[in-house]
Formats: C-alpha cells, sequence, structure tokens
C-alpha cells in the first residue's frame, strides 16, 4: 500500500514551496483556480517567486499586492470582468515586478516541452511580434528540414504546480473534468505537485474512471482537501463563477490600502476552510452552488 499524501494546507506549502520557488498556477483558465493555496502563500509570507500561469486572474493579483512575487511569467495579468489588475500595475510601474511577456500558446508550448523532457518546442506562433523584445526564452531558428523560420519556445520547468480539483484520494490519484486548459502539462513539467480537493474520495472511484486521471499519484507531492478551496473561480459540478466577488476585488484592491483591508478580512482571518466559508456565508453559498447536474454518459472499461 503505498503512504498517505494527504496533508494539511499550511503543512503542504511550508514543506514543498520554499522561498524563491517558481509556481505553476491558474492553469485551467477561468475554472479550477486554486485561491485556497494562493491565500496560504500569503499568510506564510513566502518571497522571492515566480509565477506561471496563462491569461492569469486575481489570484496572481493577490500573491503581488501581498509581496511574494519577483517575476512572473504570464499573457496577461487582470480581472477578466473588469480589466487591468491593480496591484500588478502598481509593481510593474514602480520596478519592483519583473514581467516575462507570452502569448497563451507560447505559454503552453514552453510547458508542453518541460513535459516532454525536451529543450525547446518549435512553432510558427510568435513570428513578428514583439514578444522577442521581452522575452528571451523565445528565438528564431531555421528548420533543419524545411529551411522555414519558425520560433523556438524554450522549455519552462516550474518548480511546483498547485491544482485545484474536484476529487482525489490519499496517495495523489485524482480526477477533473472541465476545461483543463494548461494542467495536464503542467504537472508533468513541474517537479513536484500539490493538489488541492474538492472532495477526498475512495482510490476505487478513481481508479473506476483512469481517462479522468490528471496525473498519475507517484509525481504528486501532497494531497490537501479543500472544499470551496477555487472560489469566487468555478468548479464544474460543484458551485459557479462568484461574479461580484471578481465584482467586489476591483473596489477592494483600487488602493494599497483597500487591499490591505481585504487581505486582513479574507487571508489573515482565515485558519482552515471552515473559517472561509463561515466567512462566505450560508446563502452566499447556496445562492452558487450547482442547482442543475447535467451527468455524462458511463462508460464500459469492461475486459
Amino acid at each position: 500500500m503505498p503512504e498517505s499524501k494527504l496533508l494539511p494546507l499550511p503543512e503542504a506549502i511550508e514543506r514543498f514551496i520554499p522561498d524563491g520557488s517558481a509556481i505553476a498556477l491558474r492553469l485551467a483558465q477561468e475554472t479550477l483556480i486554486p485561491f485556497a493555496a494562493g491565500h496560504e502563500l500569503i499568510r506564510q509570507k513566502k518571497q522571492r517567486l515566480t509565477l506561471i500561469g496563462p491569461i492569469s486572474d486575481i489570484l496572481f493579483d493577490q500573491i503581488i499586492g501581498a509581496g511574494c512575487v519577483r517575476k512572473i511569467s504570464a499573457a496577461w495579468v487582470g480581472n477578466v470582468i473588469t480589466g487591468s489588475s491593480y496591484n500588478f500595475r502598481r509593481a510593474v510601474e514602480g520596478g519592483s515586478l519583473e514581467m516575462e511577456d507570452h502569448s497563451n500558446l507560447t505559454l503552453a508550448m514552453a510547458l508542453r516541452a518541460g513535459a516532454m523532457g525536451v529543450p525547446f518546442m518549435p512553432a510558427r506562433t510568435a513570428l513578428g511580434s514583439d514578444l522577442f523584445k521581452t522575452n528571451s526564452s523565445l528565438k528564431t531558428m531555421t528548420c533543419p528540414f524545411s529551411g522555414e523560420t519558425l520560433t523556438a519556445v524554450a522549455a519552462l520547468k516550474p518548480d511546483v504546480a498547485i491544482v485545484h480539483l474536484q476529487r482525489a484520494d490519499e496517495f495523489g490519484n485524482a480526477h477533473a473534468w472541465g476545461n483543463l486548459g494548461l494542467t495536464r502539462d503542467a504537472c508533468l513539467a513541474s517537479r513536484r505537485i500539490i493538489i488541492t480537493a474538492e472532495e477526498i474520495v475512495d482510490p476505487d472511484i478513481i481508479s473506476r474512471d483512469p481517462n479522468r486521471v490528471i496525473t498519475p499519484g507517484f509525481r504528486v507531492s501532497a494531497v490537501v482537501h479543500a472544499p470551496w478551496g477555487g472560489h469566487p473561480s468555478p468548479v464544474p459540478g460543484y458551485y459557479n463563477r462568484d461574479h461580484q466577488g471578481f465584482l467586489d476585488y476591483r473596489t477592494e484592491s483600487r488602493t494599497p490600502q483597500a487591499f490591505d483591508d481585504w487581505q486582513k478580512e479574507w487571508v489573515q482571518s482565515v485558519q482552515n476552510w471552515k473559517d472561509y466559508t463561515k466567512l462566505l456565508g450560508e446563502q452566499r453559498m447556496a445562492e452558487l452552488a450547482i442547482k442543475h447536474h447535467d451527468y455524462s454518459e458511463p462508460v464500459d472499461y469492461g475486459y
């Protein structure tokens, strides 16, 4: 029997994310964003982090605002409802944040190269763009077969991938569904993986549907039970996107003082998921919870 990897969130973050780590997170576009884990990074005052992700939502802005981040590798950082994020903009304009510009596709290809264990991926994307001026991991190359000019996208190998998903067993085998974005490649490219999950289930539930497994358990460093750990982003099958939460955050981060007030209420006062759900309130949780379930058809793995 393999050893259980189930840990409390504070212990998982403390053990596997030292200062200076490069972290891949917010990988499934607008769903399954690991807010609970991101807030724990803030509580532990992690320093000099590099955050890696595609079009990155307000979690990046929150970690930047807390002073935890040295560098960003991303296509965009902001609030997809309201526009560019205030903490991110203040940090860039103030010179405290290094920005490595990617497109969504170049970032995806960088993580795919890391997942495959190759030094770069060839592509036609980004040719003629200004990305080459700001991103030293993009180079032009001549194809040895056709003689064409191509883009060489250097591999990204994050120290840690933090992934929130629907369910996992205690050994690190986990199911995710919905829009997964870059999640699989980021997990395979990363040296360590921390999974936060809405539910911890029996291993038999995971093994009965192997095609939904996001990454093999032996690659996972820690599993954390984190109900509502993706809020305010949506988690398919569990709860919807909290649009009001994203709208409120624009006001709550407009000034450094407003952000400090938000941080005290929503991060520093929270010690576990029960504290967080109490802060959300039963009515708000009931409004966000999935009410019309739409189950997929079963598949036959018989032999």
